[in-house]
């Protein structure tokens, strides 16, 4: 049988006692309530991006959500477009076709991998942007009742990486709704000053939406965030740590160039920190691994942690464990890992 290894980007992980491939919505949400009936150990796989998974999972069935289809229904009146996209779509493909259809909201979410269920359980975002902006709505298969539901987006308590869904709301999403924009091919207003440097246009201002393609995934590739089969910095989870939020008075206490920008919230009182600076400046290096040891820091990026061939998911586990020892021991900052850790 097939393992997890071979359907997750950091290519760890052991042979599950079942895996379905669910092609259909209807046939995810029969899936799903059938081993859910049957008390199994369960994990639903879109993309498999942001996983490490264990590399003995003897007891776990995988529900693989491959149900694929996009609908795009204009607004009346407006100049928004309402897409509906089953959960089993690649992210990235979905991206570029709102671009292609010259419609704004999702331009700097360009090149994340994974599919599209996975993206507001993650609230994924990147250079200004968030699923939030214009996520409306999913649709949901609850575990505790069995039932379909729709969950609007204030249902869906999304923050900074999270929802609630990570606070342990189980369950599937079956598909999801977005609300872009048609502004003539242009972008949302530029949010993000790595982008606007990169595009040497002022913050706050459009740019054409294959130009924000571009240059975010011009932007990512350095960064080793997008995959690539020549790129052996590719064969990751992407961040590995989420930037910590702390408050103002404990950031006022750190190196005057620690990174540091307001978070969503904006009161003031709360700045996110770069975890990729925090990790560099305890003394771990681009490149660095444990002796022995498989896995190792990026050599483009610190944020992220790779296989570079044959690592096992415990030395993935070891390398992170040691990249959070020396940030607290060298700053007193806990670096919280981003992706899900499965049969740990």
């Amino acid at each position: 049988m097939t393992s997890l290894a071979q359907l997750t980007s950091m290519r760890v992980g052991g042979t599950p006692a079942a895996l379905v491939h669910a092609q259909s919505r209807d046939a995810l949400i029969s899936a799903a309530i059938d081993v859910w009936s049957k008390g199994e150990d369960w994990l639903i796989l879109g993309g498999g991006s942001n996983l490490v998974v264990a590399d003995q999972v003897p007891d776990l069935h995988v529900i693989r959500a491959e149900n694929l289809g996009t609908v795009f229904t204009p607004v009346a009146g407006t100049n928004q477009v309402l897409l509906r996209v089953q959960a089993g779509e690649n992210w990235d493909a979905v991206v570029a076709k709102t671009i292609e259809l010259g419609l704004a909201g999702l331009e700097a979410l360009s090149g994340i991998p994974g599919s599209v269920g996975a993206a507001p359980v993650q609230n994924i975002g990147a250079y200004g942007q968030e699923v939030s902006d214009c996520l409306q709505r999913v649709e949901f298969l609850d575990y505790e009742t069995n039932e379909v539901s729709i969950l609007e987006l204030a249902d869906l308590q999304l923050g900074y990486r999270d929802s609630v869904f990570k606070r342990g709301r189980l369950g599937v999403v079956t598909w999801v709704e977005f609300l872009l924009e048609d502004h003539d091919g242009l972008s949302k207003p530029i949010a993000s000053t790595q982008l606007a440097a990169a595009l040497n246009t002022p913050m706050g201002e459009q740019a054409p939406l294959n130009q924000i393609r571009q240059a975010v995934i011009a932007l990512r590739s350095a960064k080793g965030m997008v995959l690539d089969e020549n790129d052996p910095n590719s064969v990751s989870c992407g961040s590995f740590f989420t930037n910590p939020i702390v408050s103002d008075r404990f950031a006022r206490s750190l190196p005057e160039d620690a990174p540091r920008w307001e978070t969503p919230e904006d009161d003031g009182l709360t700045v996110k920190l770069s975890a990729a600076w925090l990790i560099e400046a305890s003394g771990i290096p681009k490149g660095f691994s444990l002796p022995g040891s498989a896995a190792a820091i990026s050599s483009k990026h610190t944020l992220a942690i790779t296989n570079r061939g044959g690592a096992t998911s415990l030395q993935i586990l070891q390398l992170a464990e040691y990249v959070q020892i020396q940030v607290a021991n060298r700053f007193g900052v806990n670096l919280v890992p981003e992706p899900n850790l499965i049969g740990f």
